[in-house]
């Protein structure tokens, strides 16, 4: 695998970095992620990971765009209401970085779907908004040794982390949510630019994830941004040992 004279020129500002370089953009060209949920999280993460020449990027979503989601999803106008989001989302990346493959799933992960749509990625980014769909992914995460990066914001909040086989998402919020009944940002609301932030950390982190930046390991390491106070801090989360997901790992 090599990187093209257009690929050169469009990534310069990644290969004079002594960090990246081209062998690591050759890395970059090379992997595969899954992005659950093409909403506010996905419209923010989805640029930047096209951008970055991520060679092939799967978009997972079943929703089609509403009035109420263009205060906080950039990759959405106003006369594309009823579309469907991985639809527009496709069409974008190939605008701007031809060079990156896409797929599309318009569907939902289920229980029983969602090895066969996650399985042969090298990460996973969950950007949905109810607890069922989550730990649905974290499980097939787990079962198929995919890093998973998950990412979340409601009103001035965010959080993004980094699951490896253990501890699990599941580790981090237990089993009290696996019903689709949670609040989301529809009930409690959320500043637009709160999403955006958020995705381009997580596409940051999984950029860092891909590359093995920073020296350290964020495995198991939630990152938690204050909208208000403008501040992040670290929380390190601890494995369950009775972890139904991850416990006998």
């Amino acid at each position: 695998m090599t990187l093209s004279d257009d690929e050169l020129d469009r990534y310069a500002r990644h290969i004079v970095l002594p960090q990246i370089g081209g062998a690591g953009q050759l890395r970059l060209k090379a992997a595969s992620i899954a992005v659950v949920g093409a909403g506010g999280i996905g419209a923010g993460a989805i640029p930047a990971l096209a951008g970055a020449g991520v060679g092939r990027l799967t978009i997972i979503d079943d929703d089609r765009v509403d009035l109420s989601n263009l205060q906080r999803q950039p990759l959405y106008a106003s006369d594309q209401l009823g579309e469907r989001k991985v639809d527009i989302a496709a069409r974008f990346i190939g605008k701007r970085n031809s060079h990156v493959e896409v797929r599309t799933i318009p569907d939902r992960i289920e229980p029983d779907n969602g090895e066969a749509i996650l399985g042969g990625h090298d990460l996973i980014i969950d950007g949905t908004d109810n607890f069922a769909t989550r730990l649905t992914v974290n499980d097939a995460a787990v079962a198929l040794g995919i890093p998973l990066l998950s990412a979340a914001a409601q009103q001035f909040q965010g959080q993004v982390a980094l699951f490896g086989a253990k501890p699990c998402y599941r580790c981090f919020v237990g089993d009290a949510f696996d019903a689709d009944d949670c609040d989301t940002c529809a009930e409690l609301g959320v500043l637009g630019a709160m999403t955006g932030t958020v995705g381009n950390f997580a596409a940051l982190l999984a950029i860092r994830t891909l590359l093995g930046l920073g020296g350290g390991d964020e495995a198991g390491t939630l990152h938690m941004f204050d909208g208000l106070a403008l501040g992040w801090r670290k929380i390190r989360i601890a494995a369950d040992p009775a972890c139904r997901t991850c416990g006998g790992a």
